[in-house]
């Protein structure tokens, strides 16, 4: 591989790094694309981990784990499947429900006050996006009931059936609503 696609960088400055060329070079061995990689998406990983952990070394942890997952598996993504991006958030944001998983096995949390963490998170996680991007307004976008459906599942990690028992809601409904809402939100990305 070229220095110039190790160093992840594309042509145009504002696309940002190449992850399809970087996941590449991981695969290959490209210790430098993984660095590339890792300077790119680490932080915003950060966040992500931030948003179910609370706890920022257990988040720094996560993101850890993940790269070394990254590294190891960059060889199985299928850019025909979904974007660099998603793979990896994927990764890094069921290694931050394991190490949840885990502490919540040392420490037990009443269900009154974990639901409150819930829904504290999703709450953070909507008022700390950027007013002004687009994943703030195709989010807005939705209905009040269906975001916070999206939101729950990809901020908490509930699952499909977990939402609907929390919300009240038949599964088939929440499964509906999650399907238009991701529909609707590539749509709005796009």
């Amino acid at each position: 591989m070229d220095t110039g696609t190790a160093s992840g960088k594309s042509e145009n400055a504002q696309e940002g790094p190449d992850l399809v060329a970087l996941l590449r070079g991981c695969s290959g061995g490209d210790r430098t694309a993984l660095k590339a990689l890792y300077d790119a998406e680490a932080s915003r990983m950060t966040g992500v981990a931030m948003r179910i952990l609370f706890n920022r070394d257990q988040a720094e942890d996560a993101v850890q784990d993940a790269f070394i997952q990254i590294w190891r598996k960059a060889s199985r993504y299928d850019v025909a499947l979904g974007s660099p991006r998603a793979w990896m958030y994927t990764i890094v944001r069921y290694r931050a429900i394991d190490i949840l998983r885990a502490r919540g096995r040392e420490e037990v949390t009443e269900p009154e006050n974990l639901d409150k963490l819930r829904e504290d998170a999703v709450d953070l996680s909507f008022r700390r996006l950027d007013k002004n991007g687009i994943l703030y307004h195709c989010l807005k976008a939705l209905e009040d009931d269906r975001r916070y459906a999206v939101l729950l599942i990809y901020v908490t990690g509930l699952t499909q059936e977990e939402v609907a028992g929390k919300l009240g809601r038949p599964l088939g409904t929440i499964k509906s609503w999650l399907r238009r809402g991701l529909q609707s939100l590539k749509a709005c990305l796009s």
